[in-house]
């Protein structure tokens, strides 16, 4: 299960470069072409953004591992320790509930947007849309891949040199 989970990982992060690989390649050509050649690609600002959108959701179960995202814990550290405990346990109950009805209700959006194509690239946008439905569907696995660590002891992964999944960190919202 632990070998999966790192491939999980170490798959979703080359993704996540791969775009951001994508997206820089695409607008330092077109940055180019435009002062270098006074023609530009008129496709190059589109495909950045639907990059960078999709970047946004499947990036944001990465950094959930971690602890990355905003939390305020005044509340959780008045509690006492059992107290501590059931309130992560809500807490990733109530997350979990949001992301799956995230995850029908981006899909639906995006079924919606199948027959219509964005302007320069003339992509239906399904393809855009879909990075809702698949990036709240990557926070689920990755946060009842956290789950237990989290709940006993509000523990979240943390990250060696390499950017890979070592064991935990303890702590609050930041690691």
């Amino acid at each position: 299960m632990k070998r999966l989970e790192h491939i999980f990982v170490v798959l979703n992060g080359w993704a996540l470069i791969g775009m951001l690989s994508a997206m820089a390649l695409i607008v330092g050509a077109n940055i180019f072409l435009r002062y270098f050649t006074a023609h530009s690609l008129p496709w190059a600002d589109e495909a950045a953004r639907y990059l960078m959108i999709w970047l946004t959701f499947t990036g944001a179960g990465l950094i959930l591992r971690i602890g990355g995202h905003v939390a305020i814990t005044n509340l959780q550290d008045s509690l006492p320790a059992t107290g501590q405990k059931l309130l992560r346990a809500l807490i990733v109950l109530i997350l979990l509930t949001f992301f799956a009805y995230m995850v029908y209700v981006g899909w639906q959006y995006a079924q919606r947007m199948q027959f219509q194509v964005t302007p320069a690239l003339r992509l239906p946008f399904l393809y855009v849309y879909a990075a809702m439905p698949v990036g709240f569907a990557l926070l689920i696995v990755h946060l009842l891949l956290i789950a237990r660590p989290f709940i006993g002891a509000g523990d979240y992964k943390s990250l060696d040199a390499r950017g890979v999944d070592d064991d935990t960190v303890t702590g609050g919202a930041n690691g």
